[in-house]
């Protein structure tokens, strides 16, 4: 079973950058898409950033300019660099990989992101 696992969260400024990591125990091979969501209390989880095996990239509108999403298809890595983070980007966030054509999807643990004002 492919299992997702993400690094990086904490607590940090408002202003203030973290970078995420999450790791594939394995690779879905052809077309894939490795990303990010989030989900904070009381809400739904949100894409925030995608990026397909291809390299096209897909970001929430209130993360554009700020967060950067990158993957190592070699490693079946993927990264999200934030930037001026906001108290409302306080949210468990999680990883996700996945076939763009096959039911093969996988989601990690979770990491925490907490941004105090």
């Amino acid at each position: 079973q492919m299992q997702l696992v993400e690094s990086g969260g904490g607590l940090v400024q408002a202003g203030g950058s973290l970078r995420l990591s999450c790791e594939a125990s394995g690779t879905i091979f052809g077309s894939t898409i490795m990303g990010w969501y989030r989900q904070a209390p009381g809400k739904q989880r949100e894409l925030v950033a995608e990026m397909s095996y291809r390299g096209s990239t897909n970001y929430a509108d209130s993360v554009k300019g700020r967060f950067t999403v990158s993957r190592d298809n070699a490693e079946s890595t993927v990264y999200l660099q934030m930037n001026s983070l906001q108290p409302e980007d306080t949210a468990v966030y999680y990883c996700n990989y996945r076939s763009q054509y096959r039911a093969d999807d996988f989601w990690g643990q979770g990491t925490q992101v907490t941004v105090s004002s």
